[in-house]
């Protein structure tokens, strides 16, 4: 029996350890439907609700999904590799590249349940953006759609006072995105600043990500700052953890 300092694992994560392996071996490949309940009751003599939690291990870690009346399968959509650092380099949306373009290769992205609209600034997007309470600012709420599978929902802040009038009040704000616009309104964003957590998902955040149950999301606040260490846009994002891998590569 397999052991941890603080005694036996339970069974099902034992099976559900078998099940990685035959995965990661090639096994079942993508797409491939896993032993159901009663093949890994006879299999490994357990009762069917051990059966169910080793399933659900691999469900909750984004390698499996579960399709209504027909089993659980091998995921076969491919997590994003998330480039923090060469996604905002200014060559890409200073060349009318989107910030996605150095994530997704030739990948399907679709931006959905779009809405731009002026409401006075929460406090805590105040605070950020050095704006006195209630100020208006510029939301904008968008979802991020890759090869048909929602992975992102994203809320952007902007100071209204500097983007009124501007193609970043409209749904599509044309090449290179928000930062682009920035840019030409006199405010080229110099520096970003990324704060990275973990929680569970709301119910909404669940239903609208298509997310397994007991799946994590990851919470990622940036601020981009102009030169003169102004902050001009406050992002507030949410990441279906089991479709990302984050990726961060620099010199010493």
């Amino acid at each position: 029996m397999a052991h941890t300092e603080d005694g036996p694992r339970p069974k099902y994560e034992r099976i559900a350890d078998t099940l990685r392996e035959a995965i990661q071996a090639g096994q079942y490949g993508p797409g491939d439907r896993l032993p159901g309940e009663n093949d890994l009751m006879a299999t490994h003599g357990v009762a069917r609700m051990t059966a169910r939690q080793a399933l659900g291990v691999l469900r909750d870690e984004g390698i499996a999904e579960a399709r209504k009346g027909a089993g659980v399968f091998v995921r076969t959509f491919r997590p994003l590799r998330r480039r923090g650092i060469q996604r905002l380099a200014e060559q890409q949306w200073g060349n009318g590249r989107s910030v996605w373009s150095a994530d997704i290769g030739n990948r399907s992205l679709e931006v959905d349940e779009v809405t731009v609209s002026e409401e006075a600034a929460p406090e805590r997007v105040a605070a950020v953006l050095d704006l006195a309470d209630e100020l208006p600012v510029c939301v904008r709420r968008r979802r991020f759609v890759l090869d048909g599978k929602p992975v992102l929902l994203a809320t952007s802040y902007l100071p209204m006072a500097l983007v009124a009038g501007s193609a970043i009040t409209r749904e599509d704000t044309g090449e290179g995105g928000t930062y682009a616009r920035l840019a030409e309104l006199g405010h080229k964003p110099v520096h970003f600043r990324e704060e990275i957590r973990s929680r569970m998902p709301s119910k909404d955040e669940a239903v609208r990500l298509g997310m397994s149950s007991g799946t994590p999301v990851i919470l990622i606040c940036r601020t981009a700052f102009t030169s003169e260490g102004s902050p001009v846009e406050f992002n507030e994002m949410t990441l279906d953890a089991a479709s990302y891998v984050l990726e961060y590569d620099f010199d010493a």
